[in-house]
């Protein structure tokens, strides 16, 4: 069996706090609605595309829900949410993002 290293690489993250106030969470949408777009609710009306980037909120709970192309990707309160290398948007659980990344200085 071979090992291997992951290249290091810069990311950019937004924090979307355990106790996030709609003013917090409303910033993160739109961010990431910036570089890809809003979608409508998955499955909802006859535009649906299960392959079509982008950020929409779900209206059962109001969580941000980011379309990526492996499905519907819903950012829980204390997620962080990445934008990756290829300019792509997923949530990331605070427990591994403190184990996969560190903050860049200078």
């Amino acid at each position: 069996m071979a090992r291997y290293r992951k290249k290091p690489v810069e990311i950019e993250a937004m924090l979307l706090p355990a106790d996030a106030t709609p003013t917090q969470g409303m910033e993160v949408y739109q961010w990431v609605e910036n570089y890809i777009g809003s979608t409508q609710p998955a499955g909802d009306g006859p535009g649906y595309s299960p392959v079509a980037a982008g950020v929409t909120i779900d209206p059962a709970d109001g969580l941000i829900v980011i379309r990526t192309l492996e499905g519907d990707m819903k950012v829980s309160l204390g997620d962080y949410v990445i934008r990756g290398v290829q300019g792509e948007f997923y949530p990331c659980k605070p427990d591994i993002f403190a184990a996969t990344y560190e903050a860049v200085t200078g």
